[in-house]
C-alpha cells in the first residue's frame, strides 16, 4: 500500500466511525434513553491533528500527536447546530477544548477544523478543562472551566499538589474568546457554573467552595453565590443550598453539572454525586429541583443517583465514572444530556422536560436512614397490590 493509500484508509475509517448512526439501545427505565455508541470519542478528532501527512517528514506514517480521551463537554444549541466544547486531552496529559457540530445530537459529531485558541489569565494555566455554557441574558455565552496551576506552596519534590481556580470567558460564536480574570473566592472552585438570567439585578453563580484540589475538606456542597460584574467575578458571600450528606451518593463531593434548565414548574438541575468505595472515587449524576421565584430553595430532592455508569461505561482511565457539565434542551421539550464515562469518551441519553420534572417531584426523597428506605418501599408495595387486585 502506498503512502497515499495509507493516508486516505485513514480518512475513510473515520469518516465510517463518524457517520455510524446511533441507535437507542432496549432497556430504559422510562426516565432517559442511553444510546449504543459514544458521541464524541479520542478517534473522533481529526486525522489532521494526529498524524504529519507529509511522506517525506513521517515516512511510516506514524501518529506525531496522540490523543487519549474525548470527555467532560459544554453543550448549546446555535444556529439549528448542536455543539459540544469538549474537552480534549492529550497523551501528554494536557486538556484543551475543541467544537464538535452535529444536526441532530444523537451522532455525527464532527469536530471543527482547530480547536479553541484559549487565551490565558494573567497567570497562565498549567492546564484547562470542563467546560460549562451558559447563554445569557446579558447576551453572552460564558464559558466557565476550572485552570489548574501547580501549587506553588507545596513541599519541594512535590509535583502532584495543585490549585484550582473558576476561569472565565465569554464568546459570541464559540470561534472567538475574550478571557476574563478568574473568580476571586476564598476557597478553591472546580465546579462553577452561571444561572442563565439575572437574579435581583445581578449574575448568579452555583459554585462548590473546597478545602483543597480533591478533598472538600470542611467545605463542598453545591454553592449560590450573587456577583455584580462577570468582567471582575468576585464571590463575596457563598451560601450551600445543596449539601453533602454521610451515606448518601453525594457523601465525599457533589457539584452542579450544566446550568439548570427553566421549566413551568421550576429549575431542573442535573448534578454529579461522589462516594468512596473499595474501588476509589464513584461519580454518578442526580437531579433536584428549585423554585422559579427563588432558584436557591429545593423544592424536589430525588432519592439516589439518576444515572451511573454501566458496562463498558464503568471502564476506562478514570473508573467508575460518570460526569455531565452539558445538556440541550430543544424548543419541543427534548432534553439531550451529554454525560462522559470513566474519564475516556462522552455519550448522550436522552429524555424531555416532562419526564424530567415528573421524575424529580414524584420520585421519593432519601430518608437517610434504612428503616426509612424500607418504609417507603413497603408504602408503594401496598399501592400496587391495590392496584393489581383490579388488573
Amino acid at each position: 500500500m502506498t503512502f497515499k493509500e495509507k493516508v486516505q484508509q485513514l480518512f475513510d475509517e473515520q469518516e465510517k466511525l463518524i457517520a455510524k448512526k446511533n441507535h437507542p439501545i432496549s432497556k430504559t427505565n422510562g426516565v432517559y434513553q442511553r444510546y449504543e455508541n459514544p458521541v464524541v470519542t479520542a478517534e473522533h478528532t481529526p486525522v489532521f491533528w494526529r498524524y504529519d501527512l507529509n511522506e517525506k517528514t513521517n515516512p511510516y506514517l506514524m501518529e506525531r500527536i496522540g490523543m487519549n480521551a474525548a470527555l467532560n463537554a459544554g453543550a448549546i444549541k446555535l444556529n439549528g447546530k448542536y455543539l459540544l466544547v469538549v474537552r480534549v486531552e492529550g497523551v501528554d496529559r494536557k486538556s484543551f477544548f475543541a467544537v464538535a457540530e452535529s444536526p441532530n445530537g444523537i451522532d455525527n459529531f464532527r469536530f471543527w477544523d482547530y480547536p479553541v485558541t484559549m487565551p490565558d489569565d494573567i497567570i497562565p494555566a498549567t492546564n484547562i478543562y470542563d467546560m460549562r455554557l451558559t447563554q445569557h441574558e446579558d447576551g453572552w455565552i460564558y464559558g466557565i472551566f476550572c485552570a489548574e496551576r501547580h501549587d506553588d506552596n507545596a513541599p519541594a519534590g512535590d509535583l502532584s499538589s495543585a490549585t484550582a481556580t473558576a476561569a472565565i470567558a465569554r464568546t459570541k460564536d464559540l470561534k472567538t474568546w475574550e478571557r476574563l480574570p478568574d473568580l476571586k473566592t476564598r476557597s478553591q472552585q472546580r465546579n462553577v457554573v452561571l444561572h442563565p438570567e439575572f437574579v435581583n439585578g445581578k449574575y448568579a453563580l452555583y459554585t462548590r467552595p473546597q478545602d483543597g484540589f480533591i478533598d472538600a475538606g470542611s467545605g463542598g456542597g453545591i454553592g449560590w453565590a450573587l456577583i455584580d460584574d462577570m468582567t471582575h467575578a468576585e464571590v463575596k458571600e457563598e451560601t450551600i443550598i445543596e449539601e453533602r450528606l454521610y451515606h448518601t451518593i453525594k457523601e465525599v463531593k457533589n457539584g452542579e453539572g450544566p446550568h439548570p434548565i427553566k421549566t413551568p414548574m421550576g429549575w431542573l438541575h442535573l448534578a454529579h454525586g461522589v462516594r468512596g468505595c473499595a474501588a476509589g472515587l464513584r461519580y454518578v449524576l442526580y437531579m433536584y429541583m428549585t423554585a422559579l421565584d427563588d432558584p436557591t430553595r429545593v423544592i424536589a430532592r430525588p432519592a439516589g443517583y439518576f444515572m451511573a455508569p454501566e458496562g463498558e461505561e464503568r471502564v476506562g482511565d478514570v473508573s467508575n465514572v460518570l460526569f455531565a457539565n452539558g445538556w440541550i434542551a430543544d424548543p419541543d421539550g427534548k432534553v439531550f444530556i451529554y454525560y462522559a464515562s470513566s474519564d475516556t469518551r462522552l455519550h448522550v441519553a436522552t429524555s424531555t422536560i416532562d419526564q424530567l420534572v415528573d421524575y424529580c417531584l414524584n420520585t421519593p426523597e432519601d430518608g437517610l436512614t434504612t428503616s426509612h428506605s424500607v418504609e417507603t418501599i413497603k408504602a408503594l408495595i401496598d399501592k400496587n397490590i391495590e392496584i393489581m387486585k383490579t388488573l
